[in-house]
């Protein structure tokens, strides 16, 4: 549990793109393996199409036109 003083983390959701969560954050994936990172928000790829996954690298934006 947080510290009365502490703030929750804020994570806002975009529609087709990456979840942005305020830091510093340790991501944990299906296998258990854990990430972390530092900076004051990071950028969570909800695609898998990230070169640097579980970060975001703007794969999304490349989709493939239909």
């Amino acid at each position: 549990m947080p510290n009365a003083s502490e703030r929750p983390r804020r994570i806002t959701l975009n529609d087709d793109g990456p979840l942005l969560v305020e830091g510093p954050v340790e991501v944990v994936d299906a296998d258990g393996r854990a990430t972390v990172s530092d900076r004051c928000v990071v950028a969570v790829c909800m695609c898998r199409r990230s070169r640097i996954y579980p970060w975001c690298d703007t794969s999304h934006r490349r989709r493939a036109k239909a």
